[in-house]
Formats: C-alpha cells, sequence, structure tokens
C-alpha cells in the first residue's frame, strides 16, 4: 500500500511540476504581451503627435521650431513653407507626399496601432485567464496530494484492513 501511495504521489508531484512550469511559460508571454503593449502605446502617442504637428503646419509662413538633436536637447531651426512631406515607409524608402496624405498616413498607422492594442489586450486577457485556470488546477492537486496524506496517516488500522482485504481477494483469485 506505501508503494501504491509513494507512486501516486510521484504521479502527482510530476503533474504538479508540469502544471507549475506550464505556469511560468504562461508568465513569460505575458510578460512579453506587457511589453509589446507599451511599445504600440507608445507608438500611438508618437502617431497622434505626428497627426497634430502636421495639421498644424501653415502653407504659407516660415515658422520657428524646435528640432531635437538628441538626449533632450533641441535647437531652434525655421521651417520653411511646407508643400510636401517625406514619410518613411520602411527598407529605407521615403515617399513624398502632400500634407493632406500625410494626415492620411498617419491616421491609418494609429488605427493599425489602435487594432494591435485591441488585439494585445485580448491576448493578455486569455492569457490571464489561463493562468489562473492552471493556479486553480495546482491548488486542487496540492489540496488532494495533502488530504490523501493525512487520510492514510490517520488511519492505520484502515489502511491496514484495506491491506488484508486486497491480500485475501487477490489470494482467492488465484
Amino acid at each position: 500500500m506505501s508503494n501504491e501511495i509513494s507512486r501516486q504521489q510521484a504521479g502527482m508531484e510530476q503533474k504538479i511540476n508540469e502544471m507549475v512550469e506550464q505556469s511560468r511559460i504562461l508568465e513569460a508571454y505575458m510578460n512579453d504581451i506587457i511589453n509589446r503593449e507599451a511599445t504600440v502605446t507608445r507608438l500611438v502617442g508618437e502617431a497622434r503627435l505626428a497627426s497634430t504637428a502636421i495639421q498644424n503646419i501653415v502653407d504659407e509662413n516660415v515658422v520657428e521650431a524646435l528640432t531635437p538633436v538628441g538626449i533632450g536637447v533641441y535647437i531652434k531651426t525655421l521651417v520653411p513653407p511646407i508643400k510636401a512631406l517625406l514619410i518613411n515607409v520602411g527598407a529605407g524608402v521615403t515617399v513624398e507626399k502632400t500634407r493632406e496624405d500625410a494626415i492620411n498616413y498617419v491616421e491609418v498607422k494609429i488605427k493599425e496601432f489602435e487594432l494591435a492594442l485591441r488585439q494585445l489586450l485580448s491576448q493578455k486577457q486569455q492569457i490571464a485567464v489561463r493562468m489562473e485556470q492552471v493556479q486553480a488546477q495546482i491548488n486542487q492537486m496540492l489540496q488532494q496530494g495533502q488530504s490523501t496524506a493525512a487520510s492514510s496517516l490517520s488511519n492505520p488500522r484502515k489502511q491496514a484492513r484495506d491491506n488484508d482485504n486486497r491480500d485475501s481477494s487477490r489470494q482467492q483469485s488465484v
């Protein structure tokens, strides 16, 4: 009987260890999703600032502006009247667009980023639910293991009777 309990406990421990590992994997995935969410949120903010800046550009006058040169350092510059804007479309390719086309481009990007944020939020919620399920399963298995161990230790007479009954059943069947 004690060998059977030991095997059951070993099997239970293995299952618990597998569940704990699954929980760690889910936690790492959750952290990755949170990092992506922060990046996309930053991109949405940057795109909104770009949209506002483009919309506030005046076509006719020279405008004084601050141009960032890095680490929080800016220089004053004079921006001539803007007829077109240059947009980096990726892979080192830059395209010239009118102000209206540039605004449309940025607004489309904002919508893409917002969609990505919604998808990340959905994934985050699904992972959170799964993490809760795994944790509940681990807790349940731990409680079962504790109650099984406690019942076998608390009633040695019953355990001896069960062993005797099994032994006599085996002898009769042979």
